[in-house]
């Protein structure tokens, strides 16, 4: 399934093996991958075996953010259907490009598709508590705080206290 998406600043598509060099550039560094569920990717081989598992299917959009400047690509994130109804949007971007409001873009983009496709779906988006800069993101796509959960890393090596937001 391939599915593109336009913004004012971005292009949302999907990723490819071909993306493993400028993915490796946010997923080998550290300072971006401090509060992701991933741990800092340590090599390109690395991050090319997370391209091979990333897919999008009816429930599930994944997508790869390119600036529309100049054609790079600057992060990835997608969104999901959760088994409670919730749908759940996530990101990540290279650390030279936080602060420019690519995050909020790239997110509103990804849940004005699932609800121009499914309706007005109830959301759900989560981070590290002292995340604060990703809680203004998810505060900017309309969310409120519910309450503290957790988060540990695919790895085992990270848990988070985390703060997570929903729609309603």
């Amino acid at each position: 399934m391939s599915l593109t998406i336009t913004t004012e600043r971005l292009i949302l598509r999907q990723l490819t093996l071909d993306d493993a060099e400028a993915a490796f550039e946010w997923t080998g560094d550290a300072r971006v991958a401090r509060y992701m569920i991933y741990s800092t990717h340590e090599s390109v081989e690395t991050t090319k075996k997370w391209l091979r598992t990333v897919k999008s299917t009816d429930t599930q959009f994944e997508f790869g953010f390119v600036r529309r400047s100049d054609g790079k690509l600057i992060g990835s994130g997608g969104i999901r259907l959760l088994e409670d109804g919730f749908w759940e949007f996530g990101y990540n971007f290279r650390f030279d490009c936080w602060g420019m409001g690519y995050a909020t873009e790239a997110s509103k983009a990804m849940i004005d598709h699932v609800r121009s496709k499914f309706g007005d779906v109830p959301l759900r988006a989560e981070c590290a508590a002292e995340n604060t800069a990703s809680a203004h993101v998810i505060e900017k796509c309309g969310l409120v705080f519910k309450g503290f959960g957790e988060y540990t890393s695919y790895d085992g090596l990270k848990t988070f206290k985390a703060k997570i937001y929903e729609s309603r």
